[in-house]
């Protein structure tokens, strides 16, 4: 699932998919309706590759997210971004466990349940990793695996 060129729009309802880029501006076009529109490097457009969820123990990638409701709902809609806040935060807590109760509110639930049902509308929802992802894995490891040999080196030396 590659959401690095799937974007909300400040201001704008729904979710975009990136169509063309020029030098100030994109154009992006909606999910829902597939209306073009333009968006600036003024305005404030996110990536849903690069949102993420606070938990108790740090932050958990927005796609992780969706592959935990995508598993939960084998491949369906998930719950409507319209229930009562109890129900919201019940599912949301199936799904992800470890949740910040403090630091995610009603809104930002159901802003990723909204986004969720939106996606699998449009069948941009699976399991699979993008290439994106596999090579922030691989670095992730690459990374682990330099600070464990620097350890390791570190104690022998002493």
């Amino acid at each position: 699932m590659d959401l690095s060129l799937i974007f909300t729009v400040p201001g704008k309802p729904g979710l975009y998919k990136l169509v063309s880029q020029g030098r100030t501006s994109a154009i992006v076009e909606s999910l829902a309706d597939h209306k073009r529109v333009p968006v600036f490097t003024m305005d404030k457009v996110s990536s849903l590759a690069e949102i993420a969820i606070y938990t108790n123990e740090g932050e958990i990638s927005l796609p992780n997210v969706f592959r935990n409701i995508h598993k939960k709902e084998n491949g369906g809609k998930c719950l409507d971004h319209n229930a009562k806040s109890p129900e919201l935060r019940a599912y949301f807590a199936e799904v992800l466990p470890d949740y910040d109760q403090e630091r995610v509110y009603d809104s930002n639930i159901r802003k990723v349940l909204q986004w969720y049902n939106i996606l699998a509308d449009n069948n941009l929802v699976d399991q699979e990793l993008s290439e994106r992802e596999k090579r922030q894995m691989e670095a992730l490891a690459e990374h682990e695996a330099e600070e464990s040999k620097d350890a390791e080196d570190s104690s022998k030396a002493e």
